[in-house]
């Protein structure tokens, strides 16, 4: 479902895919050939969501904007982002070249660089700021280390691969 709510819609790149099983409202932006997968709820109701080139919202992922703690209100998620199923993000910015692991949680106003890690089941702490190239582990989470060449395989291939799953799902609801 995608509605509008207080005077704002929802602005889909027409490449993109956006499952039938997804809720989207408010003040959202998606970008070319991103993909929301079924499940995935994105609440633009407090702060605007804006979602980049070739970015994939997997399955049960929850996106929403706002915080208590600062007046900026709005989530920014780069290009070539992965974010992994049941993941729960409240922060304010994932850089470009991200992948974030199922069930990751992003507290709120978390700050991700770009071509990092975020481990499955991790848990960001509210505020933290992760470098460029970081990969991050645990529960609370920590920098382990930089990524490695082999990490970032999976942040290079994810994208593409989610691109091909584009194009089959666009075509199959014509």
């Amino acid at each position: 479902m995608i509605r509008g709510l207080n005077g704002k819609s929802p602005v889909i790149a027409e490449s993109a895919f956006i499952s039938e099983a997804a809720y989207i409202i408010g003040d959202v932006v998606i970008g070319e050939y991103s993909s929301v997968w079924p499940g995935a709820v994105i609440r633009g109701d407090i702060g605007r969501i804006t979602i980049g080139r070739n970015t994939a919202v997997e399955d049960n992922v929850v996106l929403h904007a706002g915080s208590l703690n600062t007046s900026e209100q709005d989530l920014t998620i780069g290009d070539y982002v992965q974010i992994g199923h049941a993941a729960a993000i409240n922060c304010k910015q994932i850089g470009n070249n991200v992948l974030v692991g199922m069930n990751a949680t992003l507290l709120h106003d978390t700050e991700i660089g770009d071509y990092c890690i975020i481990a499955a089941g991790c848990v960001v702490s509210e505020a933290m700021k992760i470098p460029d190239k970081s990969f991050v582990v645990g529960v609370p989470a920590k920098i382990k280390r930089e990524v490695t060449k082999e990490q970032l395989r999976w942040v290079e291939q994810a994208p593409k691969e989610y691109l091909k799953l584009v194009n089959i799902y666009k075509k199959a609801s014509e």
